[in-house]
């Protein structure tokens, strides 16, 4: 019997270790999504814009979505082995250099793996196994592309955030972190403040502060924890937002009328409430 909690402990740190992998797994996963979602909207865009111009079918492009073609170097398209394909490891082994070209692998990509393996970590400290669990980790995972896929392009794609919206009301309809009443109200109280605060803003100033694409984002957080996290929420974004904004604007010299996203802010936000409720 005496050996019964060193046996948990051991199953715990296990259990912990094992989701730390499956973080690894999924950032790498994330980054297929964060690399070419923007890529295969684009191309979407494209189309439709020739279409509408030239009003004749465009030529057809090769087949480009998260599948297809097989995970290749961004700078000479060549396939990727398995060995360069491993969570981090293989980052550290090719010293942040692709094997067949030489070119340095943009830092987001190890960044976004450890950031994934670290918060699913957390999540499975903070849940116990179960629907809650697998919904953080949807939760986290789609914030996270969100997040980076914001900083790269300033652009928060429909696809994600309203997704992340109506799996925000479904956790609620199965009895998730609030009640569903409270999360519609959230949703529309999320959309509305910020929509508020983009009109005010560009009333006073005739400039954008905000972009459509945080309105939804916020409405999503909205529908995941209710209109009564909401204030904090926001305000913890904004705070958080300014101060580092601030601090890189000193330290890089850079033009403060230069727009920066807020959709990362939002996102480290949500995902810091979301563990914390």
């Amino acid at each position: 019997m005496s050996r019964l909690p060193e046996f948990a402990a051991d199953f715990h740190l296990l259990w912990l270790i094992s989701t730390g992998g499956l973080g690894g797994i999924i950032g790498s996963f994330l980054n297929v999504v964060i690399h070419r979602l923007p890529v295969i909207l684009e191309r979407r865009w494209r189309r439709e814009a020739l279409m509408l111009l030239a009003h004749s079918e465009p030529e057809s492009e090769p087949v480009f979505n998260l599948m297809i073609p097989r995970s290749h170097c961004p700078y000479c398209f060549q396939p990727l082995s398995i060995r360069d394909n491993i969570p981090l490891l293989s980052y550290l082994f090719l010293k942040g250099k692709s094997r067949c070209c030489g070119e340095r692998i943009p830092i987001y990509y190890p960044l976004v793996e450890i950031t994934s393996s670290v918060l699913f970590i957390l999540a499975a400290s903070r849940f116990h196994p179960g629907l809650t669990l697998v919904a953080a980790w949807l939760f986290i995972a789609m914030l996270l592309v969100l997040a980076v896929i914001d900083c790269r392009t300033a652009m928060l794609p429909d696809v994600l955030t309203l997704s992340l919206l109506w799996l925000g009301l479904l956790f609620s309809l199965q009895g998730g972190s609030v009640p569903l009443e409270e999360a519609v109200v959230g949703a529309v109280s999320g959309y509305l403040c910020l929509w508020g605060l983009y009109w005010l803003f560009r009333f006073v100033t005739g400039r954008e502060g905000l972009g459509y694409g945080d309105f939804k984002l916020a409405a999503a957080l909205g529908a995941w924890m209710g209109w009564q996290v909401l204030p904090s929420v926001l305000l913890f974004a904004s705070v958080s937002g300014l101060i580092i904004t601030v601090l890189l604007r000193f330290v890089t010299a850079t033009d403060f009328t230069r727009p920066l996203p807020f959709g990362p802010w939002l996102a480290l936000s949500g995902v810091c409430h979301f563990l914390l409720m």
